[in-house]
């Protein structure tokens, strides 16, 4: 294994991680997540989606931002720890770095479709790193 590999699986899921942070702070701090119509805010507030009345539109939005923000804080925790630690036992597991790879890749395609490009190019670096680690690592 290469010295350097580690390394740049330690950028990769520290991008992720201070991406999936300050999602988390903008979903409980500040309006940066709030609709900019005021009316649609209050709308969101009294509807409940089809799936169930227990819940508001609002209260599943920021529950999905959490979530959504707790799986990229997650992420980038552990392939922290793994690259930095553990680097010898991640870089033996086909599947620990293809679960990687194929989550990056799916927040790639998520982050081109549906987000703006903040995020999205983080992710792309934070993939490009992910990238470059495995082939400096099966060169």
């Amino acid at each position: 294994m290469s010295a350097l590999a580690p390394w740049f699986i330690a950028g990769s899921a520290a991008v992720i991680l201070v991406l999936g942070l300050i999602h988390l702070l903008y979903t409980f701090y500040g309006a940066k997540l709030l609709p900019r119509d005021r009316e649609l805010h209050l709308r969101m507030q009294q509807v409940s989606p089809n799936i169930t009345r227990g819940t508001t539109m609002w209260k599943a939005w920021v529950g999905f931002n959490a979530s959504h923000s707790f799986g990229a804080i997650l992420f980038g925790a552990v392939y922290v720890y793994l690259s930095l630690v553990h680097a010898d036992f991640l870089f033996q597991s086909i599947f620990l770095l293809s679960l990687g790879l194929l989550l990056l890749g799916g927040y790639v395609v998520l982050g081109k479709r549906y987000w703006f490009s903040v995020p999205f190019r983080g992710i792309l670096a934070a993939t490009g790193l992910y990238v470059t680690a495995l082939i400096i690592n099966w060169a």
